[in-house]
């Protein structure tokens, strides 16, 4: 029979399975209310797979153990929506409050679950705006992500009009270059061959959203130059999982995303991020988010914001 045409019927104790595996594996909560959405994205999986039945796709997980599978479907059950200078208030308070303390010109920045990278490109940018000897300083930013292909793409740095809404054009144009007809490699860079500084005693941004963005046409896509991709580095990361991280960071940003795990995991994160961060060290959580009922060490600084 053609599965593409046999409607999948997702039952609770399937469901109660799936979602004891993706916990397991990612610290994602399913709760009961997400029987419906696990079904519709997990559906597109089984069919891919030419498999029947939920309990045919979980024999599958058990028997062959497909290291890539089991990816896949943790990737399907997170929302990978992001976008350049979310939340412009974090922003503002690491340009306006953090940059101006650090003494050494060096920097450590986090971004935990940076999705497609827009995050840590937007951290990248900024800091260039902010730092006039950009170009002397020690700065490192990673990026994590679940999702291998959100990292795939992040390391790319190619984004298309749409997700460069929320950016000013003068930044825009200092910091992407348009790909028109051209062969799209790691590093293709054939404008803006370095980093342009902000000029000696100009303002310091203030992010805000609603910028009108540059003229674009529908086929057009933009990557960040070369000079700013090199500060940014990209991994994939479970952060249920162990992470190799040895070093101590000025910086961890982790936006939207404790929003997937319960309380036990929020716990266990947030304590890890206070160990892995130097002291004055800050945390910046989603503004839908909040350290509020769980046990830990940080101190509150204002919404979402929080110091070691």
């Amino acid at each position: 029979m053609d599965t593409r045409l046999t409607p999948m019927k997702l039952e609770k104790a399937q469901f109660e399975r799936i979602s004891q595996l993706v916990y397991r594996l990612s610290g994602i909560n399913l709760h009961s209310g997400k029987q419906e959405l696990v079904k519709a994205r997990l559906t597109k999986r089984l069919r891919a797979l030419g498999l029947k039945s939920f309990d045919d796709y979980m024999d599958y997980l058990k028997r062959d153990n497909p290291e890539g599978e089991l990816v896949a479907m943790i990737e399907v059950m997170t929302t990978n929506k992001t976008s350049f200078f979310r939340e412009p208030q974090h922003f503002n308070y690491l340009c306006q409050k953090i940059v101006p303390g650090l003494r050494n010109r060096k920097i450590r920045i986090w971004s935990a679950g940076c999705s497609s990278g827009e995050e840590p490109f937007s951290i990248a940018i900024l800091l260039n705006e902010v730092i006039q000897d950009f170009a002397l300083w020690d700065i490192s930013i990673l990026g994590t992500d679940l999702s291998s292909s959100m990292v795939a793409h992040a390391c790319k740095g190619i984004y298309d009009k749409n997700h460069l809404q929320d950016v000013p054009p003068l930044l825009i144009s200092k910091y992407f270059t348009l790909l028109e007809n051209l062969a799209i490699h790691g590093r293709n860079d054939m404008k803006n061959p370095s980093i342009p500084h902000r000029k000696r005693g100009g303002k310091i941004p203030s992010f805000q959203t609603g910028f009108t963005s540059i003229e674009t046409r529908p086929s057009r896509r933009y990557q960040v130059i070369e000079p700013l991709r090199c500060h940014v580095h990209f991994a994939r990361l479970n952060l249920m999982g162990e992470w190799p991280m040895r070093g101590y960071f000025d910086v961890i940003f982790c936006r939207n995303v404790m929003i997937y795990f319960d309380k036990l995991a929020q716990e266990q994160l947030v304590n890890r991020f206070w160990k892995l961060l130097k002291p004055g060290g800050h945390l910046f959580v989603g503004h839908s988010e909040s350290l509020v009922g769980l046990p830990h060490k940080f101190r509150y600084v204002q919404p979402a914001i929080y110091v070691k």
